[in-house]
């Protein structure tokens, strides 16, 4: 009898533990192997099949009550009833195995049982303690496994084991965690903002202009980036511009030399012309065929090669 207390006892000490109320209860079937003792039995290492139900609730994430009956399969009529409370370890995640402990007691009733030792009692008593694993499944799904020991509470009630595997339905749901205490909010002056410095940039502008073969002509649609460049000069008129021509490979040195020149006045014209940018601000210079950029085997490569390039730097202040 004391050991029977001392079970219930522990059975309500693991309850009191848990933290969170949980509205989750479940209903399954279970399918067990026992070995009982020997001197409970005519032969030796008695065993026995079990299939059951069982139907339990959830008293927080970590701990359940389970009452589970079991009936012998295949030959002796031996019934077993258990109560039991589980202890989950570890945190539940999806799909994950956590390890379990059972604590309990376990009620056998062995009513026209022809493999009990002549004279035993017709129901057996037993405090029970089982290690095990279980997962919980998509649809509220839970599986487990557990290896159980059972040591009589009296003194003909022996000693088993037993395996037991369980597949349970689980209902409603877990109440929501309380929301957290938020912590107390100190206010403080604000600093006052930083003065934020000028910013200083570089701002370059480019000009390429390319010509047809042979050509000196500036084309149209070259007009935004010499618009772009006369409005720099505009903005900053202590900064000149030097304009250098190009040619391609086709043709005499000599030719390409004054094709380039043309080249690079022109564009000058361009921009004293039709722009109003003073000429002594603008120089032009000539390279002939010396600086190709790109291959003169191919006519885009040519292309690219015949081209007057200008280009200028100048520094602006940004205040925020």
């Amino acid at each position: 009898m004391k050991c029977v207390n001392l079970v219930i006892g522990a059975i309500a000490f693991a309850v009191a533990g848990v933290s969170a109320a949980n509205d989750e209860w479940y209903m399954g079937v279970t399918a067990g192997h026992y070995t009982m003792d020997s001197e409970r039995s005519i032969s030796d290492n008695y065993k026995s099949a079990t299939a059951g139900l069982q139907v339990g609730r959830y008293f927080g994430d970590r701990a359940a009550f389970e009452l589970g009956y079991g009936a012998n399969v295949g030959h002796d009529d031996v019934d077993v009833i258990s109560l039991n409370t589980l202890v989950w370890f570890g945190e539940e995640d999806a799909a994950s195995w956590r390890p379990y402990m059972l604590l309990g007691m376990n009620q056998y009733d062995f009513d026209d049982a022809s493999n009990l030792v002549i004279g035993h009692d017709d129901r057996s008593n037993q405090i029970m303690l089982g290690l095990g694993v279980g997962t919980r499944f998509k649809g509220d799904l839970e599986f487990r496994a557990d290896i159980r020991g059972m040591a009589g509470a009296g003194d003909n009630d022996g000693e088993d084991v037993g395996f037991q595997l369980s597949l349970n339905k689980v209902f409603g749901a877990k109440a929501p965690a309380p929301a957290p205490v938020a912590a107390p909010v100190v206010e403080q002056a604000p600093e006052p903002a930083p003065v934020a410095e000028p910013e200083v940039r570089t701002i370059t502008v480019r000009l390429n202009v390319e010509f047809e073969f042979n050509k000196d002509t500036v084309l149209a649609v070259y007009g935004d980036q010499l618009e772009a460049i006369a409005a720099a000069m505009k903005a900053h008129d202590d900064i000149d511009l030097v304009l250098e021509g190009h040619t391609d490979s086709v043709g005499s040195d000599k030719y390409n030399m004054s094709l380039s020149d043309r080249r690079a006045k022109a564009v000058k014209a361009k921009l004293v012309a039709d722009y109003g940018i003073p000429a002594e601000r603008v120089s032009a210079v000539g390279y002939g065929e010396s600086r190709p950029i790109d291959t003169n085997d191919t006519d885009e490569g040519r292309a690219r090669n015949r081209r007057v390039v200008g280009e200028m730097s100048f520094s602006e202040v940004f205040a925020y």
